[in-house]
């Protein structure tokens, strides 16, 4: 099956359509070492990145009994709200979004990213267009995005809708499941091949493979 099998894809952002891993290992990199911690390659960071991103800082090796776990969230968000627009677009991205519009699919974007901040980037990155929902969340902490794709699936529901989420995390994959939804993973993202093949979901190389 292609995404062309369905009548509504529901994309992630940050790591499917944002290819923004590598700011997001430099930011982290950078927070361990002023700590006096060990620094993160990017193959250690696709084997621990995840969510809640709380349990993936404490991976990484923060102790949030030296300080609470918002201090460093924090300033994660300040420094990627500063530099966010140095992440591209997937090459890809454009093209697979106008082809999936013209072909008449519905198309929503699900982040655990922050709602405002979210819609912000989407229209500066002109997309909003190809959207008919976007649904990021409350807060800057990204525990979960379940509730807002639960709040989606209620929205999209109908006998005669085929789901599809492309993401690029194991997260993905559980959200997809709790919206009755189908998933496809893409191997470029956030976290490592291995970890997106333990899913059992189908894979992709690049955006183009969807349709």
């Amino acid at each position: 099956m292609t995404a062309l099998d369905y009548t509504d894809v529901v994309w992630d952002w940050n790591g499917t359509l944002l290819d923004d891993a590598w700011l997001c290992r430099e930011i982290m990199h950078d927070q361990l070492v002023s700590r006096g911690l060990p620094g993160l390659s990017m193959e250690r960071y696709g084997a621990i990145f995840g969510f809640p991103v709380r349990a993936y800082y404490e991976r990484a090796g923060f102790d949030f009994s030296d300080e609470p776990f918002e201090i460093p969230a924090r300033e994660f968000i300040d420094v990627y709200e500063a530099r966010r627009h140095e992440a591209p677009l997937r090459r890809e991205a454009r093209e697979v979004l106008g082809r999936l519009r013209e072909a008449g699919i519905r198309q929503h974007l699900l982040s655990a990213y922050s709602h405002a901040s979210l819609q912000t980037l989407v229209n500066a990155r002109g997309l909003s267009e190809y959207f008919a929902t976007i649904a990021g969340i409350s807060d800057c902490f990204a525990a979960s995005k379940l509730d807002r794709g639960l709040e989606l699936a209620e929205t999209i529901a109908g006998p005669a809708r085929r789901v599809l989420l492309v993401g690029d995390t194991d997260h993905d994959c559980e959200v997809a499941r709790g919206m009755g939804a189908d998933c496809m993973l893409i191997a470029a993202g956030h976290q490592s091949l291995e970890r997106l093949q333990a899913c059992g979901q189908p894979m992709l190389r690049s955006l183009d493979e969807l349709c």
